[in-house]
């Protein structure tokens, strides 16, 4: 319950598609992953030239750093977010500007108050791993407003298909009235295709102009594509499953306030337990009990929603250490 991996496996459809694919292994097939893109374009309804496929949204995000990025620039980022964020930056040579959560959402204001002309890029994580909060439309419309032009405003959408679609912003809509919006978004989640590296990312021919010409070396693979293609045509009945597991995720939420712990509500496939101290002991206690959870020391604990089995077992957990901690 660590990795925010779906405990859903991929579709029969899917399964068929990777094995299907997996007999051309030996071709080059659709090297540059055009099918893909067109398929994501329809889906979304964006032109083609719009969107870029990658192995991973991860991936995609370190291009974007690498392109938009580099040295005496930075990055501005709400934190906790995704720790990733820091780590791509000093791959690029850059730097990022971490902005406290107020609460356990992105305080938009003072993410506008800092930036400044080194800064090429804003991260918004909605829903923000780890704490699960997500931003609504008219905010970010209001802090786009706030922000300059030679900043490309980044959002990730990595866990969108557990939302609720009115408590979060439309991403893509977002693109399309601005020029500096860019979306990621991936299949590892709500698609369970972790394995295979597939992402995508939506944005502008400024955005994407030099992504395209490092785009043979960050290839996605024939079988990632075929699988990703064949999600996207049962993309209902993967909406489905993610309100399946959103449906736990607020079960075992509640669980967890009725125990006295203080959770703030997700948007996302895991849920965040704010600890200033503890950390690595509850993280113990837990595992030792077969239950790994995300511990993060002096934020908090982020576990994932697993099966009702898994989840239950958790609960127990958390309510027997909170009852050994009075």
């Amino acid at each position: 319950m660590s990795l925010n991996e779906t405990v859903h496996p991929p579709l029969p459809e899917v399964v068929d598609a990777v094995l299907r694919t997996a007999r051309t292994a030996h071709r080059t097939l659709d090297a540059l992953g055009s099918g893909l893109c067109q398929a994501l374009a329809a889906h979304l309804g964006v032109e083609p030239e719009h969107v870029l496929a990658g192995p991973g949204s991860g991936a995609l995000l370190q291009q974007l750093f690498a392109t938009l990025t580099g040295p005496d620039t930075h990055t501005v980022h709400a934190w906790p977010s995704w720790e990733a964020y820091p780590m791509m930056a000093a791959n690029a040579g850059s730097t990022t500007v971490r902005v406290p959560l107020t609460g356990y959402d992105h305080d938009l204001k003072a993410m506008a108050d800092a930036v400044t002309d080194r800064t090429r890029m804003v991260l918004l994580c909605t829903p923000n791993n780890p704490t699960g909060t997500g931003l609504e439309h008219d905010r970010i419309l209001r802090f786009l407003d706030r922000l300059p032009a030679h900043v490309t405003v980044v959002i990730d959408e990595a866990y969108r298909d557990f939302a609720d679609p009115g408590a979060i912003a439309d991403g893509i809509a977002l693109h399309r009235a601005d020029e500096r919006v860019c979306v990621v978004r991936t299949f590892s989640k709500s698609y369970g295709l972790l394995s295979l590296r597939v992402g995508y990312l939506v944005a502008h021919e400024p955005v994407l102009a030099p992504l395209r010409t490092i785009l043979p070396f960050y290839r996605v693979s024939a079988v990632a594509q075929e699988a990703a293609i064949a999600g996207l045509g049962a993309h209902e009945r993967v909406l489905r499953q993610c309100a399946e597991t959103a449906g736990e995720r607020d079960r075992l939420h509640r669980i967890l306030l009725d125990q006295g712990w203080e959770a703030p509500a997700s948007q996302g496939n895991f849920l965040w337990l704010p600890m200033t101290s503890g950390v690595e002991r509850f993280t113990q206690f837990c595992a030792d009990h077969g239950v790994v959870v995300c511990g993060k020391p002096g934020e908090g604990i982020r576990v994932t929603v697993a099966e009702p089995e898994a989840n239950q077992a958790f609960a127990e957990l958390a309510g027997k250490y909170r009852e050994a901690s009075r």
